[in-house]
């Protein structure tokens, strides 16, 4: 449904407020737009005006967000994004280059989604890839995104999704700490912190289920956001820690991480490729999409 104009404020008012309360400075945003300060001021009472709300408070020489003030600032800078993203990709589109924005966890986007993308570079040059990251959920109808990667259930209402990796976790630990520990059976790892990701509460539980070993109920070891902090914890020999095992390959080659148990523990969720129905036929997107799967494809837990 359409807005009605009534509600859309003069576009050089909304951006020397946004400029204002970006630096908390008429003379800062001034300067920016290219104007003089009584523009600003002028422009931001007649945006007050409209809304019928006071948007700063002026307190001797500066001026400070009001909590309306601050919320609508947060909203407004986001809306500009949108558009300065939109222009921006839709001037690329003329020379028949795309812009996908693909939001992902930071972890799998640090080590193993950026380590491929040269690949995808080399074999689609015109398409430039932009990865935001999300750690909660996403809303395609709300946020500027083509595709999102995320873990879990592979099943989103009105998504196609694409299965990329399945989990299999495996205990982790430096050299050293092994070492000096004489871990040689799993019950050993009791004497050192098990360090947790958070998401994966019991993951340190089931997997000692898995290998026949009744987990004491004692608090574990401390508790990080994200898996990538997980495993350089283990590298500088915090504790030991429970992973996806793709990724860690390259700390288990190099030697910064060892596997002390073979045994696996298999997730029943996986890592997925996530895309609005209307965008299946984007040939930008597409391109991705084929990419991505080949790629996941080529990925196996090591024997």
């Amino acid at each position: 449904m359409a807005l009605s104009r009534r509600f859309l404020p003069p576009l050089s008012a909304l951006m020397a407020f946004e400029a204002a309360a970006r630096h908390e400075s008429f003379t800062a945003a001034s300067k920016e737009l290219n104007v003089s300060q009584a523009a600003i001021s002028r422009r931001v009472q007649l945006l007050e005006e409209i809304l019928g709300l006071t948007l700063f408070e002026r307190i001797r020489q500066r001026v400070v967000l009001t909590p309306a003030g601050a919320a609508y600032a947060r909203e407004l800078q986001e809306a500009l994004g949108r558009i300065g993203t939109a222009t921006v990709n839709t001037m690329a589109a003329r020379g028949g280059n795309a812009t996908l924005n693909i939001a992902t966890l930071p972890t799998f986007g640090t080590r193993w989604l950026i380590p491929r993308l040269p690949d995808f570079a080399a074999k689609h040059p015109q398409i430039t890839i932009n990865l935001p990251t999300r750690i909660e959920s996403f809303d395609f109808a709300a946020e500027p995104l083509d595709a999102a990667i995320s873990f879990g259930d592979p099943v989103w209402p009105g998504a196609v999704v694409d299965k990329l990796i399945e989990e299999d976790l495996i205990p982790v630990l430096s050299k050293k700490l092994l070492a000096g520990q004489r871990i040689k059976k799993p019950e050993d790892l009791f004497r050192i912190p098990l360090i947790q990701q958070s998401t994966r509460p019991s993951a340190w539980a089931d997997w000692f289920a898995l290998v026949g070993v009744a987990c004491p109920p004692v608090p574990l070891g401390p508790r990080y956001g994200q898996f990538a902090m997980v495993a350089q914890a283990a590298v500088v020999g915090l504790g030991a820690a429970i992973v996806p095992r793709f990724l860690v390959e390259q700390e288990l080659r190099d030697g910064s991480l060892v596997a002390p148990f073979p045994e696996l523990l298999h997730s029943k969720q996986a890592y997925c490729l996530f895309y609005p129905e209307a965008r299946r036929n984007d040939p930008a997107l597409r391109a991705f999409r084929d990419w991505l799967v080949v790629a996941a494809g080529k990925t196996r837990p090591a024997t």
